[in-house]
């Protein structure tokens, strides 16, 4: 049995869209206009007695083929009342008209089978099922009761997909193994993540020498505080290594703490981050103390240990990016999509569609730019001799359409081959061209070559041991202050609104150079332009 449309009986506008949709079907499956009455009328019936006195009534219409020769519409009528009991008289008279009516009762609910036969079930094929599924899906509002109802279902659907992403999130939140907290302006513990309350039992309500003294090292206290009071003066993130009490001993973390802006501007709270670096600390300890390398050798195999299961949590939270994040989020933006068709501008802007629609945008590139982010991993490949050239010729076709709508200038200068990894260095030239033209106010002009060497007499000259590739461009530049933390995860220097991204391509641009064993950095200019330098070797090493 295929069903066609749903139709929850609440009032009387409900009673005229269920007669009206039961003509419809009726008509669209080729019965007289004699069965087309009979069957809606006999529906209009019970609906009546729903919507007088049931209660979550609801009525399906449906096309029920029982075999290739014999197919009938079939309405069903649910309710948590004895209708039949309140009203015999109406149950008589749709039986007298329809002649095929079951009244049953199962599972708390009363449900009433209305029935009737398609004359010519040969036409009523599955295409034309399908098709009137999507007639009733997207068919015109009724009315304007029915176009607000149909909206107030689909921005329900939307809040519930929104709750269940939200959810996802807070799931992953809580299966990563950095314990997570965020803090207001007061000192005051918003909230914490699971790995937080699991590990410290007693996450502290505020944080203040006094909660803290309570998990941290003494010795650590300072660290924490000196560092944190620099950061709140000066809006800026702050690290630091501390030791946190577990189980009667102290482990050593890496302690980050970052302004959280809000939409505004503002910031209103803080993100602090601990994550476990007590392996690494024991490879340190044991380099200084030989005399008990053996011992402190079967505690780092052991961190070890852990250290792997750990990364295998952080490859199921990239599988989960990829797709358990993306399928609700699709959905999502397809119910907007659909739920604005009917819509005006103005409609549209006072049930904030374009916010809805962007945000979605925006977390779903933020996720699929984390997720390759995570794929660049530092395990040994096999390198190979790549062409530069054959790279910057697949570059620039995948960039063809920014450089034709930009009116780009563009002088490739003949460049060597390398041993790498393909894949990767494609993604290295084309996140840098790319920014290039984007960060570019004006008419681009971009050069790459492998003869330029930077002029900066500080700078690194290598050529005897490394290619040296620049690519320059005559865009906005950027301040030297801003060399420091420019290769990190989620660096922007402008406001999302002036310029696409979320800080993640030149993070995975230094990632790829990384495990090239190569080098890179920049010399910038504000308003006059910027070169990347890349340095990647001439050996293999």
């Amino acid at each position: 049995m295929k069903e066609i449309i749903k139709i929850n009986l609440d009032n009387e506008m409900d009673l005229i869209l269920a007669h009206k949709r039961s003509i419809k079907i009726a008509e669209m499956c080729g019965m007289p206009s004699s069965f087309q009455t009979r069957f809606s009328t006999a529906v209009s019936e019970i609906a009546r007695c729903s919507i007088a006195k049931g209660k979550n009534s609801l009525l399906v219409l449906c096309i029920n083929s029982i075999k290739a020769t014999q197919k009938e519409i079939v309405a069903i009528i649910t309710d948590s009342v004895d209708l039949k009991n309140y009203n015999p008289e109406a149950f008589n008279y749709a039986s007298k008209i329809s002649g095929n009516i079951e009244y049953t009762f199962k599972d708390n609910h009363y449900t009433t089978r209305i029935s009737q036969t398609v004359a010519s079930p040969g036409l009523l094929s599955e295409v034309k099922i399908k098709s009137l599924i999507d007639y009733f899906k997207y068919e015109p509002p009724l009315s304007p009761y029915d176009e607000i109802r149909k909206k107030n279902i689909e921005l329900i659907a939307i809040s519930e997909k929104l709750t269940e992403s939200e959810n996802r999130y807070r799931k992953l939140a809580n299966t990563i193994p950095i314990l997570i907290c965020e803090v207001n302006e007061r000192n005051k513990v918003l909230l914490y993540n699971e790995s937080l309350l699991h590990y410290l039992k007693l996450p502290p309500p505020t944080f203040d020498r006094k909660n803290l003294m309570n998990f941290v090292h003494p010795d650590d206290i300072e660290v924490i505080f000196e560092g944190w009071e620099k950061a709140k003066v000066n809006r800026s993130s702050f690290s630091g290594e501390i030791r946190i009490n577990s189980d009667a001993a102290y482990v050593w973390h890496l302690v980050t703490m970052i302004p959280n802006k809000a939409e505004d501007g503002t910031f209103n709270s803080w993100l602090v981050y601990f994550v476990d670096i007590n392996a690494q600390k024991l490879v340190v300890e044991t380099l200084k103390d030989n005399t008990e390398l053996k011992m402190i050798q079967e505690e780092l195999e052991s961190a070890n240990s852990k250290l792997v299961f750990k990364n295998k949590e952080l490859e199921q939270f990239a599988y989960i990016a990829s797709h358990d994040l993306q399928e609700p989020l699709r959905k999502i933006m397809i119910m907007i999509s659909r739920a604005g068709q009917y819509l005006s501008e103005e409609q549209k802007k006072e049930y904030y569609f374009d916010r809805i629609t962007s945000a979605a945008t925006r977390l779903s590139t933020l996720i699929t730019d984390v997720l390759d982010y995570s794929r660049i991993d530092n395990k040994v490949q096999q390198l190979e001799e790549v062409d530069l050239n054959e790279i910057i010729s697949e570059t620039l076709g995948d960039l063809s359409l920014v450089i034709e709508e930009k009116n780009a200038l563009l002088e490739i200068e003949p460049l060597p081959k390398v041993l790498g990894l393909h894949t990767q260095l494609r993604q290295l030239f084309y996140n840098l061209v790319n920014n290039a033209l984007k960060f570019n106010t004006s008419l681009p002009s971009v050069t790459i070559s492998a003869t330029k060497r930077p002029e900066d007499n500080n700078a690194l000259d290598a050529s005897e041991y490394y290619h040296i590739i620049s690519i320059a461009d005559n865009g906005i530049g950027m301040d030297s202050q801003y060399s420091g933390r420019i290769f990190d995860m989620f660096q922007r220097l402008h406001e999302k609104n002036q310029f696409g991204g979320n800080g993640i391509g030149l993070a995975l641009c230094r990632r790829i150079i990384e495990n090239h064993n190569g080098i890179i950095n920049f010399t910038s200019k504000p308003g006059v332009g910027t070169v990347f330098w890349i340095y990647l070797p001439k050996n293999k090493q």
